[in-house]
């Protein structure tokens, strides 16, 4: 807080754009966070949760239910892989992957088991509370601060090829009594710095899970509602895991849900006569109508509009935008997938001052890490990503140079 530069101040959101005080306009190039799949301000969102205010804001989901969550569930329910069937509304993305590690604890207590131990992977990262810490990357986190007091965790890299698949393999039999469950994203490591890795690998983590008996929690709340090219990156690999986390683009960035999805063998597992048994776990604002209502008009949106034809053009002109980084001193890598656009570099300096010169220009870009990346609106004006990848090739030259 001492030498954190002053925020923007911003006033108004419309489709891309982000409208400041001091009467600026920025190009969004990560749609807060990769939450504003359809842009802000969408008429069919906006509609939706005037009607939902005028009825019901809130009410407690502990005791009772109500439409917009009922049809929520379904829906979901209905579009993820495989039978997902059994949904946990929670308020946060962070809050889900909890609840998820939960779930995956208690199942094994409620079999007579106790395996305490999450397996994850290096350069993973599943979200800011403190069980969600210790499945990040121990050391290339936001998190090491906190080692000696999170619970100690398997850290795994990820199975690309076949001394890895071994080694992981060997860790999955020699703790499987251990171990509660594998947690991973798929395809693309988000916050740990944008790494893809292979629909391949996704599945041998899956293929291992299964051999081994332990259960495969999938953190889509990143990759999750078309970000990647289809719905949700499992469905790239074939697999449906036994826990599925979603968040972030669940409600089109208009508020904030999120929901932790079971399979029937999962559920199957607290039913039961002792109340002991149950998943005790209630967030406040669990189920809450406005943001339910949000989400089902997001999904509204994924069922009439373009969406994965648009990610799919999206990523056609982020490598032909992003293309030319390849060749500036400095530069490491230049990755494309779905609309994630990724430029790596050697050294990029003070991300602050860096993140000052793109807004200088008119653009929000937030690089952290080794990487400047997009993650646009799906709905982003082909113009405006063009202007988004002008200047990331444009800026990068002379701020490596000096770097």
């Amino acid at each position: 807080m001492k030498t954190a530069r002053q925020s923007l101040q911003a006033v108004s959101t419309q489709g891309s754009l982000i409208r400041l005080a001091d009467g600026r306009e920025l190009i969004d190039g990560i749609a807060s966070w990769w939450t504003a799949c359809h842009g802000y301000n969408h008429p069919h969102i906006l509609a939706a949760l005037r009607d939902q205010l005028e009825r019901m804001p809130h009410v407690m989901f502990g005791g009772l239910v109500h439409e917009p969550a009922l049809k929520l569930a379904a829906r979901l329910a209905q579009k993820t892989p495989g039978d997902l069937n059994h949904v946990f509304f929670v308020d946060s993305g962070s809050v889900a992957v909890e609840v998820a590690m939960k779930i995956a604890v208690q199942y094994w207590l409620n079999k007579g088991q106790s395996r305490p131990k999450m397996v994850s992977f290096r350069h993973g990262y599943h979200g800011d509370t403190m069980a969600c810490m210790s499945v990040c990357d121990p050391d290339e986190s936001m998190h090491s601060l906190f080692r000696d007091y999170l619970p100690k965790q398997f850290l795994a890299d990820l199975p690309t090829d076949d001394a890895s698949e071994k080694a992981f393999d060997d860790l999955l039999a020699r703790e499987k009594e251990n171990i509660a469950a594998v947690l991973i994203e798929p395809l693309v490591q988000g916050a740990g710095g944008m790494k893809f890795f292979s629909p391949e690998t996704l599945r041998r983590v899956a293929d291992a899970c299964s051999r081994h008996g332990v259960l495969l929690i999938a953190d889509e709340i990143f990759v999750g509602f078309g970000r990647t090219g289809t719905f949700f990156a499992c469905e790239q690999a074939g697999i449906t895991p036994d826990i599925m986390c979603l968040g972030k683009g669940l409600t089109g960035g208009a508020l904030s849900l999120a929901a932790t999805l079971c399979r029937p063998h999962v559920f199957e597992a607290f039913l039961s006569d002792d109340p002991a048994r149950a998943l005790m776990h209630g967030p406040t604002f669990m189920a809450n109508p406005l943001a339910c209502a949000a989400a089902n008009a997001s999904l509204d949106l994924f069922e009439t509009e373009p969406r994965l034809e648009q990610v799919a053009r999206n990523e056609a002109l982020l490598r032909e935008g992003l293309a030319p980084c390849v060749k500036i001193p400095g530069v490491v890598d230049v990755r494309v997938r779905g609309a994630i656009g990724v430029v790596q570099c050697q050294n990029l300096g003070v991300h602050a001052a860096l993140r000052t010169k793109f807004a200088e220009q008119g653009f929000w870009i937030r690089p952290f890490g080794d990487i400047v990346y997009l993650t646009p609106a799906f709905t982003i004006r082909e113009d405006q990503l063009a202007a988004l990848t002008s200047a990331i090739c444009e800026t990068l030259p002379g701020w490596l140079s000096k770097s």
